[in-house]
């Protein structure tokens, strides 16, 4: 009898070329759209950030929901932010040194005061189902022209996902322009996919922190109900 046992170093190791680098924040609020002033206050602190291809940034969240509390519509709004909200960059992995003189830093995003303290380092996951909160869509393209673009993109990536969700569209305000996006989650795919899309992001303006995927427990909590 033959009998073989996988071996633990045989199994897909996740590359750590790219991570994300987590800070803790001290800031009361920000503006509901804080793309544009968080990337252009990182820029000012980094100024490699803007000009290296493999960065980008994580917009800030609070919880949507929770104790009758809803996410305000008006992009101008405010969100709240607790001590446990975090900023997080996904930078190359020879970034590291330099992206921690951000800490101890004092950001002004937009007119709020945002201080920047201690930071780890996160590796990729290689969780197979990932969603990313902003995919830039194009101009005029409803939700079946908006998945059609993605699988094209993702054709040319070498990947293949069976399961796709995409969220309603959002605005991101810049000085010079309007970008549209939609959230798109992402299931069934290998571990070398999932690490893929999260090292290489898809589509455009990662610095505004479009493009970014995260990993995502499961798809079928965000599922629609069938009758």
């Amino acid at each position: 009898m033959f009998w073989q046992e996988a071996k633990e170093n045989e199994r897909y190791v996740v590359p750590d070329d790219i991570v994300d680098v987590v800070y803790s924040i001290d800031c009361r609020a920000l503006p509901v759209d804080h793309a544009y002033a968080l990337s252009r206050a990182i820029q000012q602190a980094l100024p490699w950030f803007s000009q290296e291809k493999d960065a980008g940034l994580h917009t800030i969240h609070v919880a949507e929901s929770g104790n009758g509390w809803m996410r305000p519509d008006r992009a101008d709004a405010l969100l709240y932010l607790s001590r446990r909200t975090k900023l997080t960059l996904r930078l190359p992995k020879h970034r590291l040194d330099d992206a921690a003189t951000l800490t101890g830093r004092t950001l002004d995003v937009g007119g709020n005061r945002l201080r920047v303290e201690k930071s780890v380092v996160k590796p990729l996951s290689p969780i197979t189902t990932v969603f990313a909160r902003y995919i830039v869509t194009r101009e005029g393209a409803d939700e079946d022209g908006f998945l059609r673009d993605a699988m094209a993109l993702f054709r040319e990536m070498g990947v293949q996902p069976k399961k796709m969700l995409c969220g309603m569209e959002h605005v991101i305000a810049t000085p010079e322009r309007t970008i549209r996006a939609r959230s798109l989650m992402l299931a069934d795919l290998t571990v070398e996919e999932s690490v893929k899309l999260q090292q290489q992001g898809l589509g455009p303006e990662r610095k505004l922190g479009c493009g970014l995927f995260i990993p995502h427990k499961d798809i079928r909590e965000v599922k629609p109900v069938s009758d």
